[in-house]
């Protein structure tokens, strides 16, 4: 069910970490007496959704920032054809505000699609019309200003606020102005980056024979269709999707193709009914309340909950190398887990030489290639760059990591809390909320929730209970609201 999430979107640069008040134009005007309500940092699908959701609330002044000029998706894996592990419902706003104007089904009304889409019967949507949707939104969504580096965040005592410095960038990415925006609360949605393995690390960037990251695949697609024998590192979805990608264009019995990475099978990824109900709210709160051990512990055992193959993906892989071996011969393509990557070096400038060793055999060998692409993953992008501010007042837990409370708040000195205002993080609580983090199909609800404890109100009124499975033992029986507890449904629209 695990999705990437946006690349790094606003992050500290080689600029001052203490501003002058200063408005640059287009950028919201506020000052310590006029402040924001809530001020977002990063403008992934999270944020996004949080925007989404927070235009309908007159009552609420937002503003959300993102250095990028404009939305995109993770362009770089945009492979025709590959789809998102979630249904369309998991949008930015239709699982708690399915009546919303930004939901992706009014974005297919909008665009004269519905009755194509509604043929097409599909649950699952492509992810570049994923990628078309979201743009869509932020395109006509206020309130979003790109082209907005955020470059520091602290808590100014005196106003009881919170100061957001920022660097207006031009067009071609270079500073042009200086400002600072005031909040109450701020919401960290600065996203992940990718992971290169240490010992590959040197070779990424530097001239000879490519050493690219899945994010960039389709930067280099051309490149690597033509060299002369390719290198997949990581089982994951990403890693299956590449490799079928290239696997479907290079000539059939010339395929040269390795596919290797550390998980022990080319695992599925679990998608039983009952086995997606760990990407429900009711499991997001069970795990938040286990013992920060025990969460510790669970969270590697569950990898094949967000970090496996999508079943369709690895079925097309296999009909790919049966269809190859239709008139005799194999394949020249090897694909093999349960192997690591020791370490890695160039021979010459154009070919690598990667060493490897198979986890469970214990065996060693030596692998030599013409390109290398490192569908390796990615990790939450470091929140304490950006926070250096405020690193007074966080509270840590026993890995000295962020603590973060069931409504997404970083935990924070009373000094701050009491005055009201709060921090909150979307897709950085893994160790503290579990595998539904980087899942979109958790987006709507987290937003909501974040909503919801800003506002102080049921806002968006939540479900008490979203799962069929009980998580561990209770002393009395799982909710089941009565028929009198159920409120009366309200029409999506006038006259309905």
């Amino acid at each position: 069910m695990n999705q990437p999430t946006n690349p790094p979107t606003s992050h500290p640069a080689n600029y001052p970490t203490h501003h002058p008040a200063a408005t640059p134009a287009h950028a919201p005007r506020h000052t310590p007496d006029t402040p924001h309500d809530l001020v977002g940092i990063g403008i992934g699908p999270f944020n996004l959704s949080l925007a989404a959701l927070a235009h309908p609330l007159s009552e609420l002044d937002t503003a959300f920032y993102d250095q990028r000029p404009r939305f995109r998706w993770h362009p770089g894996q945009l492979i025709d054809g590959a789809r998102i592990q979630v249904p369309f419902l998991a949008d930015l706003v239709t699982l708690v505000d399915p009546a919303n104007r930004w939901s992706f089904l009014n974005y297919l009304k909008a665009r004269e699609r519905l009755f194509p889409f509604y043929f097409a019967e599909r649950l699952h949507i492509e992810r570049a019309e994923y990628d078309a949707y979201c743009r869509w939104v932020s395109d006509h969504l206020p309130g979003l200003y790109f082209g907005h580096q955020v470059d520091a965040v602290r808590w100014n005592p005196e106003h009881r606020l919170f100061e957001v410095d920022y660097t207006q960038l031009d067009t071609d990415g270079e500073a042009e102005a200086l400002g600072r925006a005031y909040t109450r609360n701020i919401v960290l949605g600065i996203g992940t980056e990718p992971h290169i393995p240490d010992p590959l690390k040197p070779l990424t960037g530097s001239p000879g024979a490519p050493v690219v990251h899945a994010a960039d695949y389709l930067d280099h697609r051309d490149t690597l269709l033509t060299a002369g024998h390719v290198t997949v590192v990581g089982t994951g979805q990403s890693g299956a999707e590449i490799f079928l990608d290239l696997l479907r264009h290079r000539p059939a019995g010339a395929e040269r193709l390795t596919w290797i990475g550390r998980t022990e099978a080319f695992a599925p990824m679990e998608y039983s009914k009952l086995g997606l109900e760990h990407f429900t709210p009711d499991y997001t709160r069970y795990f938040h309340a286990l013992p920060e051990p025990v969460r510790d512990r669970l969270l590697p055992t569950q990898w094949q909950l967000h970090k496996a193959v999508d079943a369709d993906t690895l079925a097309a892989i296999h009909d790919e190398l049966y269809h190859r071996s239709l008139h005799g011969g194999w394949p020249d393509a090897v694909l093999t887990p349960g192997v690591r990557v020791r370490t890695a070096g160039r021979l010459a400038s154009h070919t690598i030489e990667l060493h490897l060793e198979h986890t469970q055999q214990g065996t060693r060998s030596r692998l030599t290639t013409d390109a290398v692409v490192l569908a390796t993953g990615y990790r939450p992008r470091p929140l304490l760059p950006l926070l250096a501010g405020l690193d007074p007042y966080l509270r840590r837990d026993g890995s000295d990591r962020p603590r973060i409370d069931e409504h997404y708040r970083l935990v924070l000195d009373p000094a701050i809390t009491a005055t009201g205002c709060h921090a909150y993080v979307q897709n950085a609580e893994l160790h503290t909320h579990g595998v539904g983090t980087p899942d979109l199909g958790l987006a709507a609800w987290r937003s909501a929730t974040i909503l919801n404890a800003v506002t102080g109100t049921d806002t968006y009124p939540l479900p008490a209970r979203t799962a069929f499975t009980t998580f561990g033992l209770h002393a009395q029986r799982p909710q089941i609201p009565s028929l009198r507890q159920i409120r009366e449904l309200t029409p999506l629209a006038d006259g309905i």
